[in-house]
Formats: structure tokens, C-alpha cells, sequence
């Protein structure tokens, strides 16, 4: 196993910085408090081909993997320029379908991913299963040769900016009665599907929402993949979620490290920048090496998954989310401290990022949740819930 990276992800990691560096954090936040969107940003990653560096190339990707995916994520974030929609659109929903797709629906949506001009938010949490696949309460069922779909999700990223929804629901198993769950293509102006803005206290440029999706009739085609394979297929998708998810977190605590370690080593109040000092010092050495450690099982997840093994790569993916939820919170609390009055100043732009990395320790998955799976997988203790 190899702890370099490749020379084309190297090559790769130094192109999209420059991207995220020619728009800037103050870009972001222009967005973000003005309540509009880094579009300009995401159409040239995806002009750029940074967006669809892990779609196959035979529809136009670049025929990496999710861990070159996952380097893009970090690169952006690590300028803070990060782009919330990439754990979900072509991390989630282009991984699906590349890999369960039917060839028509590979023909249809991935080309699209590539370039990034189409966008796909993924709904499965609901108000009251959160993300407990077997208590889902939105249901298809057939009519004719399609389906009509019918539930209730809640905070489902960037409705407002994609042209259609990965939702996950529920079908009737044929043989035995029961409910199994199923993902269904859902374009977001289909007659009955709406959605709302859920008010946030965190100031970001990609906005949650509700959706309500009364009696919405979608072709035969809609349903992705196999009826019979959707479990299989839904965690095919939250692995990558969850590597995306922690490169997200780790770029989003490179850059308030890099602007602590910056303003320690230029703020002087005394003989010598606030930087000598171990007060300051040892708390950022500390978010290094935080955040050090979680790029790296943040690799051991993308490595695994690109080389097939899930299960392996779930149980890594579950603890680089961990590790990358808790390095961002303590680098962001840490550079607010060394920045004094000024870190919530807004002309430093850390204030924003403390809702922000917060959330990382919630969503995709909870901690707490990460935490039962390690005890009941990694450790073989008993199932608790």
C-alpha cells in the first residue's frame, strides 16, 4: 500500500486549488449571506472536468475513482470554496447509476454528471426515521407500466439547484408482502413533488429543504437499477457519501487552520508574533495532526471502495467521517481562539465556518450512529438499538 499519491492526483489536486483560489472564500460568503449560489464556481469545475473525474470515460467522465472525487472535494474546501452539492451529485447519485444503472439511464444521466450540468440532490431522510431505511415511510407503488410515488423527506441539500431527485422510498415485495426500499428519479417540476426552504442558522450558499411529493406518476424508468437490488444500491451510494463527507470536513479545516497559522505568525502584541507562544502554537500543532489523520483514513475508505471492497470500505468510511467531524470542529474553534475578538469578526470569515464544521458531526450520519457501527462491526459487540 502507498502513502504517496499518484502524480496525476498531485497534478490534479494543484489545478482545482487554483480554481478554488481564483473565486476565494469571499466569494462564498458573498453567496452565502446574499442567499444566492456559487454557480459560476460549479459550472467551471464542470466545464473543467473536476466534477465528473470519477465518471467513466466512456460517457465523457475521467474514468477515476471516488478517491480522486474525494481530492477534489478537499481541494476546494481547503480554499474555502467547498461545493456541498458534490457529496451528493456525483458522489451519491452518479455512483449509482454507474454502477446499477440500466445502459439507458447510464446514456441518459451521466454525461451529464461528467460536465456537471446536470445536478441531483438524494432524499432519504424523513421527519420521523431520519435515515433508517427500514422505517421509511415513502412508498411507490405500480399503475400501469409506472409508478406513483407518495412521502415526506426533510433536510435534503440543494432541491432548489437540481433539476431532479434520488429519492429513496419503499415498494412491495411480490413474493412476501413486505416493504424493501427502492431509488426512483424524481425531476423536481413533476406534478405533486414540492419543496421548502428549512430556515438555518448556518451561513452557507446551499440550502435544506422539505419536500412533499403527493401522488407523483414517473415511467416505468425512473426506478434506477434493479427493484430487487436497492439496498445493495443505497449503500453502494452512502459509502461515498460519507469519503466525500470527511473531505469536505478535512478542507474545510485546512483552510481556518492555514488562516490561524498566517495571522500567528504575523499578529505581534508583545516582542514576538502570538505564534511563539505554546498557547497558541500547540493548540493548531494539534489541529494538524488532527486533521492529518483523518485525510489519511479518509484515503484508506476511498481506496477500498475504488477497489471494491464495501464492506471493508464502509467500515472505514464510517470512521474517516468521524475523524473528519471532529478535526474540523476543533481546527475551526482553534483558529477563532487565535484570532481573539477578531475570529468572529466577519472580514476574518471564521464566525461562518463554526455553524458550519458543527453540522460535520451530524450529517450525512451522526456520530453517535458511526460509533454504533464500529462497536457492532469493528468490535462484534451487541446491537444496541
Amino acid at each position: 500500500m502507498s502513502f504517496t499519491e499518484s502524480e496525476e492526483r498531485q497534478a490534479l489536486r494543484k489545478a482545482v486549488a487554483e480554481l478554488g483560489r481564483k473565486y476565494g472564500h469571499e466569494y462564498t460568503l458573498k453567496a452565502a449571506r446574499s442567499g444566492g449560489h456559487t454557480t459560476e464556481l460549479w459550472n467551471e469545475a464542470g466545464e473543467l472536468g473536476y466534477l465528473g473525474v470519477s465518471v467513466p470515460e466512456e460517457f465523457g467522465g475521467g474514468g477515476g475513482g471516488i478517491g480522486d472525487l474525494a481530492a477534489v472535494c478537499e481541494e476546494l474546501g481547503a480554499t474555502g470554496t467547498g461545493l456541498l452539492q458534490m457529496v451528493v451529485s456525483p458522489a451519491i447519485c452518479a455512483t449509482i447509476i454507474a454502477r446499477f444503472g440500466t445502459p439507458e439511464q447510464k446514456s441518459r444521466w451521466l454525461p451529464g454528471f461528467a460536465d456537471g450540468t446536470l445536478r441531483m440532490a438524494f432524499a432519504i431522510t424523513e421527519p420521523d426515521a431520519g435515515s433508517n431505511a427500514h422505517r421509511l415511510t415513502t412508498t411507490a407503488r405500480r399503475v400501469g407500466d409506472g409508478w406513483v410515488l407518495n412521502g415526506r423527506k426533510v433536510y435534503i441539500s440543494c432541491v432548489d439547484e437540481s433539476q431532479s431527485v434520488m429519492v429513496v422510498g419503499r415498494t412491495e415485495d411480490a413474493k412476501t408482502g413486505k416493504l424493501k426500499p427502492a431509488l426512483f428519479v424524481v425531476p423536481t417540476d413533476a406534478p405533486g413533488f414540492e419543496f421548502q426552504r428549512i430556515e438555518m442558522d448556518v451561513i452557507a450558499p446551499d440550502s435544506q429543504f422539505q419536500v412533499f411529493i403527493d401522488d407523483v406518476h414517473l415511467p416505468a424508468e425512473a426506478l434506477v437499477g434493479s427493484e430487487d437490488a436497492a439496498l445493495m444500491q443505497l449503500f453502494a451510494g452512502l459509502n461515498p457519501e460519507r469519503i466525500m463527507a470527511s473531505a469536505y470536513a478535512v478542507g474545510m479545516g485546512r483552510f481556518a487552520l492555514d488562516k490561524a497559522v498566517e495571522y500567528a505568525k504575523t499578529r505581534t502584541v508583545w516582542k514576538e508574533p502570538i505564534g511563539a507562544h505554546q498557547a497558541v502554537a500547540h493548540p493548531l500543532a494539534k489541529a494538524k495532526v488532527e486533521l492529518e489523520l483523518a485525510k489519511l483514513m479518509t484515503q484508506k475508505a476511498a481506496a477500498l471502495y475504488d477497489s471494491g471492497d464495501d464492506m471493508a470500505a464502509g467500515e472505514a468510511a464510517n470512521m474517516a467521517k468521524y475523524a473528519a467531524g471532529e478535526a474540523v470542529v476543533n481546527a475551526v474553534d482553534a483558529a477563532v481562539q487565535t484570532h481573539g475578538g477578531n475570529g468572529l469578526a466577519s472580514e476574518y470569515g471564521l464566525g461562518a465556518l463554526v455553524a458550519a464544521s458543527r453540522l460535520t458531526r451530524i450529517a450525512p450520519v451522526s456520530r453517535e450512529m458511526i460509533l454504533n457501527f464500529v462497536a457492532q462491526f469493528s468490535l462484534g459487540l451487541p446491537k444496541s438499538y
